[in-house]
Parts: structure tokens; C-alpha cells; sequence
């Protein structure tokens, strides 16, 4: 018999289920997250997963990764150093913007948009120019992408991310810059927005490109690393990666299109609830993810995770298809503080994995939401991640002793505040996704899962006027379980340029739709999956003439 494993890697625990090729055996474990070398607490899931079940590692067959390594590059800055190349007169491209403030500093003076991922001198410009039919007005000037290759490698660039006016309709500049670079930097990655994200609105396209390249370094290395690992402990078994739209992919793919891989971990999340709404008759479900460091939240309506392609991750604006997921710093490891003007705050810091709550006795000294939970006797001491670690319940009282000093209060009264807080943090962040976009929650149930969960989620449902609250099985490996039953996914894009219904030619269209699916056909029957296992499905992106955004549409 043979098996497959999912680990999903969060800030705090790697989260790891085993299930048989006959479906009838599911089981589950956690172990802590390894920040230094995540692959080595992925390793540490799997053999731990495998024993627990008593069985040998080297007869699972696939291991399903849910990664963090994009987004935590991305919190942490600590992705490749890009040059970026655009058309002449548009250097500006990646500060300018939509100049729009966030909407969060609508009214506060204080925030402002995340810095591009490039910054300015390594922003360079080639003269050519393409009209918006993708004719060409201004050949490209070779000379001028020679010139800025000279100073990609003054800057020692290790990637570089290429996107010209309208290359979505014709990239055959791009391609040719491309060439070019390819032919100075052949150990460098490439990213080419006519590639990554052929679609318009040339802010959008252009992040979605210099994000690709500033993680797709990383995440090779990191990859790269892994399989190793698994092909010297695992020996035949396959690795595949979850994305952010909710399927999962080759690693082959995971590298060249790394930003697709950011936040694939609480997709994993969103997945299975939906999965779970569709076996419980319940098509409407806000699900919520609780871990140790972030508040997950997604959104189910008619048994289908909603997915939306005008994303973003950390602020940066994406244009690729990804799982409409808000996420907020709330989780069992946010620690709690108290400002200049004396009110009581959680988050959105974390004490993460290392060195953890207070009461993990790792020596961590912060009082976070997990301590005031075990002081208020929320969660058992005795018995934490099913009896595999205690809790040190004198350690979180220490901890929470600044806080109820400065409040005035008792430890326990300072607790019930840091509960209150938190729960009144993940309620707004729920009426962000829902009740700000017109939803009446009233018709939903709350999911919700994640480590620290069930601890909260009578609380909030009860506040939002929920119809239920519901914790599935197996709640502080949810996600995971929802690494098992996605599905291999490819999106695939084509640009019409302006296209009126009056004028449409239905066989260009039916051609365009052809491409697009033989082109599927080919990535998945290298990966070894027949004709008859695959499907294949058509959308639009259609509005009505005048309109500025689009409705996706069967």
C-alpha cells in the first residue's frame, strides 16, 4: 500500500496528515516550525506523520507542500535583488502606481503604500513602444537593453523582471529583451509579464512580474533543498506545490511562477472547507484559520472557495487567480501590549515558533494570546497538541503580569481583556470580507481551525449574529487536510485587447480557448495524467462598454 502526506508549514507549527491509497486511515500530527530551514521541520512532519502511523517513509508516494517560504520572503524583504527593465518614460511605474493611499490610511496620516520591490535605480527603461492594438509604433532599440544589462550587472542583480507597455497583446519585444539578457545573465531567472501575467492594467501586470522574479530565486533554493531531502529519505516519492488559487502544481512550475505559491498554505485552508461544506450541507461558510501567528480568513458561497484575480500580498497588487483570502496578525502567539495612551493592543506581532508563548517554556517572556487563554483555564496544560507538549501555567501568569500592572487589574482580569481584544481584532477582520461587501453573515456558519481555533469561535459567531459555529475534525491540522483533496491546477490567460461582442469573430474566440487548452493538455501530460482525468474549463472576463472592472464568468 502506498500513502500520501500534506505539510503545511505555519509561523508557529508544521502541520502534517497521512491518509492511505484506499482513503480509509487519516492521520495527523504537528511538530514545531523551523524557521532557520523550514525544509528541515517539513522532514521532521513527514517522518513523525509516518511513524505515528507506523509505517515506513519510503513507501509514500507523494508529499503535498503547502510553503511559506513566498510570503515570508515577502514580510521579511529578504527576496532576490531585481532590475527591472519597462518602457522608455515609464521608470516610475512601480512608486507611482495608482496613486491611491491604502485604504486603511484613508484617514491616518501615518500609513502609507509598501515600498516597491525594486527600487528606483535598479528600475531601468528600453525605448520601444507598441500601440494599444499591440502595433508596433517604436521598434525596440537593442542597444538601449544592452545598456541597461551592463547596469543590472554593476548593481549584481539575481533577477530580473521585464515588462513593456501593452506586451500583452504582443510580447515580442519582451521576448527579444529577454533573449538579450538571457544572453548576458544565462544563470539568472527572467520573468516576462507577457508570461507570468498577460493581462492589462500595466501597474498590476508589472508588480505580479518583479514579484515572480524577487521570489522565484528563493523559492528554487528552497525547493531545490527539499527534494533533495526528500529523494535521500524518501526515495521515489513525488513533491508537489500548492498555489494560491487552490490547486496544486509541479515543482517544475512552483519555480518559474513562484509568486503563485504565496499564501498557498491558507488556500490549503479554504480548500477544505469547502470540501466539508459541500459533504455537510453547508454551501455558505466563512472560514477562519487560527494559528500561531496569523487569522486566516476565506470565503465559501455555493459549496466553491471564491477566487478573484485583482489580489494582493503584503500590499503589493497582484494579477494572477488567487483565493480571496484577508489575513490579519491574530493569532495564539500575538502579543499583547500596551500603547502610549494606556489601552490594552494584540498583535500584530507574534512570538512565533521560536521562542513561542511564555508558557512553552522556550524562553519566551511576551504575554500573547495562548498564556491569557491558559490563565483563564481555556485551554488544558496537562494536555496541548493531544498530549504531546504541557504548558507551564506559572510562566503565563509572570508573562501577563506587566500588563495587569499597568491596567490595574488582576492577571485573570487582564487575560479576559487580551481575549476581548483579540476576538474584537478577528471580528472586524471578518466584517472587512463580508459585511463591507454586502454579505449578511446571518445565512453563513463559521468554520473555524487552526491550533487556537475552537478556543475563540463561539465568541465571534455569537458577536457577528453567525447562524453556527462549527470546528471540523481533526480542527489544528485543517489546512493540511485540505492540501489532500485539491486538485493539479494551470490557469491560463489570453488577451483580447478591447474585444466588442458586436464585432467578435466566435472562431478567433473558439481558437484562443483551443491554445489555451492543448496548451494545459501538454503541462499535464508531462506530469503524467491521461486525457481522461483531465478537465477543462472556460471563463471570460466581461463588462459591460464603459465599465472599468470585469466580472469573471463561466
Amino acid at each position: 500500500m502506498t500513502y500520501r502526506v500534506a505539510v503545511d508549514v505555519g509561523g508557529t507549527f508544521t502541520d502534517a496528515v497521512l491518509t492511505d491509497s484506499g482513503g480509509k486511515r487519516l492521520i495527523a500530527i504537528k511538530v514545531p516550525t523551523t524557521p532557520a530551514n523550514r525544509a528541515d521541520g517539513v522532514m521532521n512532519a513527514v517522518h513523525a506523520v509516518a511513524s505515528a502511523a507506523g509505517v515506513d517513509a519510503r513507501d509514500i508516494e507523494e508529499v503535498v507542500h503547502g510553503s511559506t517560504t513566498g510570503t515570508n520572503a515577502l514580510i521579511e524583504r529578504t527576496g532576490a535583488k531585481v532590475g527591472f527593465l519597462t518602457t522608455a518614460g515609464f521608470r516610475d511605474l512601480l512608486e507611482i502606481g495608482r496613486v491611491m493611499r491604502p485604504h486603511e490610511g484613508l484617514y491616518d496620516f501615518t500609513v502609507d503604500r509598501p515600498a516597491p520591490l525594486v527600487p528606483r535605480h535598479r528600475c531601468l527603461e528600453a525605448i520601444e513602444r507598441l500601440d494599444a492594438t499591440g502595433a508596433v509604433l517604436t521598434p525596440l532599440d537593442e542597444p538601449s537593453v544592452h545598456a541597461a544589462a551592463g547596469v543590472f550587472a554593476r548593481e549584481g542583480v539575481e533577477a530580473i523582471a521585464v515588462c513593456f507597455l501593452f506586451s500583452f497583446l504582443n510580447p515580442v519585444h519582451e521576448k527579444r529583451a529577454a533573449a538579450i539578457l538571457a544572453g548576458r545573465f544565462p544563470e539568472l531567472l527572467i520573468s516576462i509579464s507577457s508570461d507570468v501575467s498577460p493581462e492589462y492594467r500595466e501597474y498590476e501586470r508589472a508588480n505580479t512580474t518583479v514579484m515572480n522574479a524577487y521570489l522565484s530565486p528563493v523559492m528554487g533554493k528552497y525547493l531545490a533543498r527539499l527534494e533533495e531531502r526528500i529523494r535521500a529519505e524518501l526515495g521515489s516519492a513525488r513533491l508537489s506545490i500548492i498555489q494560491a488559487n487552490g490547486g496544486s502544481t509541479s515543482v517544475k512550475h512552483a519555480r518559474r511562477l513562484a509568486v503563485t505559491t504565496v499564501n498557498s498554505g491558507p488556500a490549503g485552508g479554504v480548500v477544505a472547507a469547502a470540501f466539508y461544506g459541500r459533504r455537510n450541507k453547508r454551501p455558505r461558510i466563512v472560514s477562519v484559520d487560527m494559528g500561531g501567528t496569523s487569522f486566516d480568513i476565506g470565503l465559501v458561497e455555493d459549496g466553491v472557495s471564491r477566487v478573484t484575480t485583482e489580489g494582493a500580498f503584503q500590499g503589493l497588487p497582484v494579477k494572477i487567480p488567487i483565493i480571496d483570502l484577508h489575513i490579519i496578525g491574530a493569532g495564539g502567539g500575538s502579543i499583547a501590549w500596551i500603547d502610549r495612551g494606556g489601552a490594552l493592543n494584540v498583535g500584530p506581532h507574534s512570538a512565533a515558533a521560536e521562542p513561542g508563548p511564555a508558557c512553552y517554556r522556550r524562553g519566551g517572556v511576551e504575554p500573547t494570546v495562548t498564556d491569557a487563554n491558559v490563565v483563564l483555564g481555556r485551554l488544558n496544560p496537562d494536555n496541548f497538541n493531544a498530549g504531546q507538549m504541557s504548558l507551564d501555567r506559572g510562566a503565563a501568569r509572570r508573562a501577563l503580569a506587566p500588563i495587569a500592572d499597568e491596567l490595574g487589574t488582576s492577571v485573570e482580569e487582564a487575560a479576559l481583556g487580551v481575549v476581548r481584544v483579540v476576538n474584537a481584532n478577528m471580528i472586524k477582520g471578518i466584517a472587512t470580507v463580508t459585511i463591507q461587501r454586502g454579505i449578511d453573515l446571518r445565512d453563513f456558519s463559521l468554520l473555524s481551525f487552526g491550533g487556537a481555533g475552537g478556543v475563540h469561535a463561539v465568541d465571534i459567531a455569537r458577536e457577528l449574529g453567525m447562524a453556527e459555529a462549527v470546528i471540523p475534525p481533526l480542527p489544528g491540522t485543517f489546512s493540511a487536510i485540505g492540501l489532500l483533496v485539491t486538485e493539479m491546477r494551470h490557469d491560463y490567460v489570453s488577451a483580447l485587447g478591447g474585444l466588442v461582442a458586436d464585432n467578435a469573430h466566435l472562431a478567433r474566440l473558439e481558437q484562443r480557448f483551443r491554445d489555451m487548452e492543448n496548451a494545459g493538455r501538454r503541462e499535464l501530460a508531462a506530469q503524467d495524467y491521461s486525457d481522461d482525468r483531465i478537465r477543462l474549463t472556460r471563463m471570460a472576463d466581461l463588462k459591460v462598454l464603459g465599465q472599468t472592472y470585469e466580472l469573471l464568468l463561466p
